[in-house]
């Protein structure tokens, strides 16, 4: 099943909203799939393509400076989060 450009859009939107909102705690892929009610996989192709538009942040260490080796937590990037507080 194909979904639209458009509704990836919206979805795009709503992982911002959701990063934005939970700033500056940064949220693990399933987190982010729990909260908005989609696949994981799903959710981390948008996030691989938000990070690329260089929209958020991919963090792949823990907070003690080891590696994941599965998982990665992800956050908007500094650029963004300004925008998005100039904007409110």
């Amino acid at each position: 099943m194909q979904i639209s450009e458009k509704k990836r859009q919206k979805i795009s939107e709503q992982i911002l909203l959701l990063l934005y909102s939970k700033s500056p705690q940064a949220l693990f892929t399933s987190q982010i799939a729990q909260e908005i009610a989609r696949d994981e996989e799903f959710i981390k192709k948008i996030l691989i393509q938000l990070k690329e538009k260089n929209l958020i942040l991919m963090i792949s260490k823990n907070p003690k400076g080891k590696a994941y080796l599965r998982r990665s937590r992800w956050r908007l990037s500094d650029g963004v989060y300004a925008a998005y507080r100039n904007h409110q």
